[in-house]
Order: structure tokens, then sequence, then C-alpha cells
């Protein structure tokens, strides 16, 4: 088991790819912490991974709820080794000039102001354990997406907020790495689908976008996720890792 007893904090994990994370941290031995701010469904997807693990509510853009989670983390399992920042919304949908400034507000505080709390409330207990972070991403924070200015502000700066973090970070034994997903299938994703006014279309337009000929489920995520928190990626630090069959290199059409 890559992961064996090692306690994991991981935001916005009770659905899609924090769901999916959840179980492969859970199968690789590692004892989950799994937060967002549905406390019912965090405990829900806590108590199907099996006993050892913990689910509760937490809204990771508040200092004292994250402060507050990562003390209860503390007290039960008395360790710390990977805080995984998975929490995120991508919504405005729209371009700059049309997004207000409680849009802007909410997008930045989910996507990053969150990875400054859960540092700070934890990152005493990261250096007692030499433990990790690790941020979920996402390609278009690389690559720029139309009509999601603000979501792509939040993934791009993301991306080179793991850099510094893990530059920072490194003479204290701790890691920071990213993980960056193209198009995944989620519950979000889709449900968006669903609603467009040809759902077929859009299908084919999530395979089309990977040169691999497909959009994958988180499973993919997850799968890279183990890795970078695990000792196989001991000497892996300020990495952004792709995990996106190919989109970066071209969209086949």
């Amino acid at each position: 088991m890559l992961l064996k007893d090692k306690v994991i904090f991981l935001t916005g994990g009770s659905t899609g790819i924090g769901r999916d994370c959840a179980f492969a941290y859970a199968r690789e031995g590692a004892r989950v912490v799994v937060v967002a701010r549905d406390g019912v469904a965090s405990a829900a997807t806590a108590a199907e991974l099996g006993s050892g693990h913990l689910g509760f509510s937490c809204d990771v853009s508040k200092d004292a709820e994250v402060k507050a989670a990562l003390d209860r983390v503390l007290a039960t399992y008395g360790r710390l080794d990977v805080i995984h920042n998975n929490a995120g919304i991508a919504t405005p949908s729209k371009p700059l000039h049309e997004t207000t400034d409680a849009e802007w507000d909410a997008v930045f505080n989910i996507n990053l102001r969150s990875v400054l709390l859960t540092t700070r409330h934890g990152l005493e207990a990261l250096k007692a354990t030499k433990g990790n972070i690790l941020n979920t991403s996402s390609l278009v924070g690389v690559i720029g997406q139309s009509i999601h200015a603000a979501y792509t502000a939040t993934k791009g700066a993301m991306n080179t907020l793991t850099k510094s973090m893990a530059l920072d970070y490194a003479p204290l034994g701790i890691r920071v790495n990213a993980v960056c997903p193209a198009g995944t299938w989620t519950p979000m994703l889709r449900k968006w689908a669903a609603e467009q006014p040809d759902p077929a279309s859009i299908n084919r337009y999530l395979d089309d976008i990977h040169p691999l000929g497909y959009c994958p489920e988180g499973d993919v995520i997850a799968d890279a996720s183990v890795f970078l928190v695990s000792d196989k990626a001991r000497f892996v630090t300020g990495h952004i890792m792709h995990v996106s069959g190919g989109a970066e290199i071209g969209y086949r059409r």
C-alpha cells in the first residue's frame, strides 16, 4: 500500500474528482479526512470509505473553519501527512468585463484563498511528518479558455503558486505539486452537458479535445494524485502534472 497509515486532509472530497481521490487514497491504506461545505455528503463519503476515516463540513474560504478542521484532524489522528487542496468552483462562465465583484471574489476565495488557509494552519504538522501538499489545478490555467476568465485566472495563479510554495518549503522537507486535468467527467460536467441544446455534440467535443480520444472519468486523476502524494514521488516537487490525454500538445480538431 503506497499510503499506508498516512493521514490525508482532502478538501472538496465529497463529489467529482475529490471523491475519486478519497477512494483511491483509502485503497492505498491512507486515513482520509473528507471536507466540503456539504457536511452530510462529506460524512457519507467518509462512511463509504470504511472505518478510520472522517468527514465533516468546512468552508475552505473561511479562516476559522479551516483552523478548526485541521485542529480536529490532529486531535483525532495526532498527525497530518498530506493536504490535498481540491475544492474549487468554475463559475462564473463569462468574459472578464461581465464578471461582478462578488463573482470574482467567490472564485478566488474558494480556489486560491483556501490554499493560503490550509497551508497557514497545516504547515507545522506537515513539518513534523515531512509531508506534502497537492493542489488540483486545471489545464485551462495553462492554455486559457473562453468565457471562463476568472476561473482560468485562479488556475494559472495556482500553477505558479505551487512552484513558489515548493521553493519555500523544500528546506523543510515538504513537497508541493499540482495535478492538472483537462476535461474530466464529474457529476457537475454531466449535468452541464445534459443541459446543452445538443448534448451529443458536447460529448463528442469533450472526447475530441483529448488526443488519446476520450474524456476520462475522475479515476485517472486519482491515480496520478496517489503517485504525487506517495513516497514514489519523493524527489518530485514544484511539478504541474498534466493528466489530460495530451490536450496540452494540441487538440485533434
